[in-house]
């Protein structure tokens, strides 16, 4: 084969990778999943970005939102295997991220200082999750507060029996004041959706702490 067929075949082989389509998300946790690193590598250059504004968004420094983004992917990297729907993966990392920046954010704040009154009642557009029994009325006594150390404390382990994602969309929409439309984004779900978690999430605390707000 003379030179200038040579040079012919690698432009074509090197149009033809170009004009390729991309890998889908599916195909290359495939790729990772049967050994070739590489390709967690291109899934980082396509959500490092994102992952970084959502921890950002929910920690407010960047700094911290860098050592959560790289947490993250090293645990998306090593959990790889337990994703089930492989198309999936963006929604599943940026719950890995919100889950690690939410308890970064735990870890450096009271857990007296959550908005107990707005975890529980506040207007989460679901019809009635905004509804208050009488068990629930405030107590004008300061010894009373619902914002007690003591329950801030139940309501913190509390929340963490919740399902994930009815944990996240309430942290994220009551707690970080994030949009609906942006929750909705990082649940990869519905905005009526995250309606629905907030409100399960408002119930199921509720109940849990029913015999505590009792005593109040």
């Amino acid at each position: 084969m003379d030179d200038v067929s040579k040079h012919a075949e690698a432009r074509q082989a090197r149009d033809g990778s170009a004009n390729a389509p991309a890998p889908t998300d599916a195909e290359l946790v495939g790729q990772v999943i049967a050994g070739k690193r590489d390709a967690f590598d291109e899934l980082i250059r396509r959500y490092q970005k994102l992952a970084v504004g959502v921890s950002y968004r929910l920690l407010g420094n960047s700094q911290d939102a860098l050592e959560v983004t790289q947490d993250a992917f090293l645990k998306a990297y090593s959990s790889l295997p337990t994703l089930q729907q492989h198309a999936a993966f963006k929604g599943w990392l940026m719950r890995i991220v919100s889950n690690l920046s939410l308890n970064k954010r735990r870890g450096r704040r009271k857990t007296s200082l959550l908005p107990t009154d707005d975890l529980l009642t506040g207007n989460d557009g679901a019809g009635q999750a905004g509804a208050t029994s009488g068990w629930m009325a405030k107590d004008p006594d300061p010894g009373h507060a619902m914002e007690s150390k003591e329950l801030g404390e139940r309501l913190a382990a509390a929340l963490e029996r919740l399902p994930d994602k009815q944990r996240l969309a309430l942290t994220l929409f009551t707690v970080q004041e994030l949009p609906q439309k942006e929750v909705a984004e990082i649940l990869e779900c519905s905005v009526e959706a995250v309606k629905w978690h907030v409100f399960q999430a408002r119930k199921k605390l509720r109940e849990m702490l029913k015999e505590d707000l009792l005593e109040q």
